[in-house]
C-alpha cells in the first residue's frame, strides 16, 4: 500500500465507530447504516488526494453520507406508497431507565428524513446551525425551524410535554 492508502486506512480505524453511528442515526436501521457509511468512505477513498485540509476528513465523510442519504429517500420515496392500514401505537407504559434509549431510536426513526438529518447533526455530531445549514444545502433559519419542530415530535413521541394550563 501507498502513504496515503495506509492514511486512509489508519482514517477509517480511528473515526469509523463514530461514523457508524452517525450513519446509524441519519438511517435509523443498523444495516443501511453500515451500506451508508461504506458508500460514503468509497467516495472519501476515491477523493482522498484531492482533500487537502485533513482536519476536515469527518465533515467531508458526514457530508456525503447526508447527501447520499437524501439521494437514497428521494428515490425511495417514489417507492413508497401509503397503507389503508395505520401501525399500532407505541406502548404509553411508563418507560424503565433501559428502555429509553429504545424509546428514543424508535421516535428518531418516526421523524421525517430531513428533521432525522438536523437532529443528529445537532444534537449527535454538536454541529453549530449554520453548519448544519451548509452540510445540508438549507439556510440557517430552515435548520432552526427543522430542528424546533423535530424536537417538539419528539416531545410528543415520548410523552415529554408539559401539560397546558386551563384558560
Amino acid at each position: 500500500m501507498s502513504g496515503w492508502e495506509d492514511e486512509f486506512h489508519e482514517y477509517v480505524r480511528a473515526r469509523g465507530p463514530a461514523l457508524l453511528r452517525a450513519a446509524h442515526q441519519l438511517t435509523g436501521h443498523p444495516l443501511d447504516a453500515e451500506d451508508l457509511l461504506q458508500n460514503a468512505l468509497t467516495k472519501t477513498y476515491l477523493a482522498w488526494n484531492r482533500i487537502e485540509d485533513r482536519r476536515a476528513l469527518d465533515g467531508y465523510v458526514r457530508r456525503a453520507m447526508v447527501n447520499i442519504n437524501i439521494s437514497q429517500w428521494r428515490r425511495r420515496k417514489l417507492e413508497e406508497y401509503p397503507s389503508a392500514e395505520l401501525p399500532e401505537p407505541p406502548h404509553d407504559g411508563p418507560a424503565r431507565d433501559g428502555d429509553v434509549h429504545e424509546l428514543l431510536e424508535q421516535a428518531l426513526e418516526s421523524l421525517p428524513e430531513r428533521m432525522r438529518a438536523a437532529i443528529v447533526l445537532r444534537y449527535f455530531e454538536d454541529m453549530t446551525e449554520p453548519e448544519i445549514a451548509r452540510t445540508l444545502g438549507v439556510s440557517v433559519g430552515t435548520v432552526k425551524s427543522t430542528v424546533s419542530r423535530a424536537m417538539s415530535k419528539l416531545r410528543d413521541a415520548l410523552g415529554l410535554r408539559s401539560p397546558q394550563p386551563p384558560q
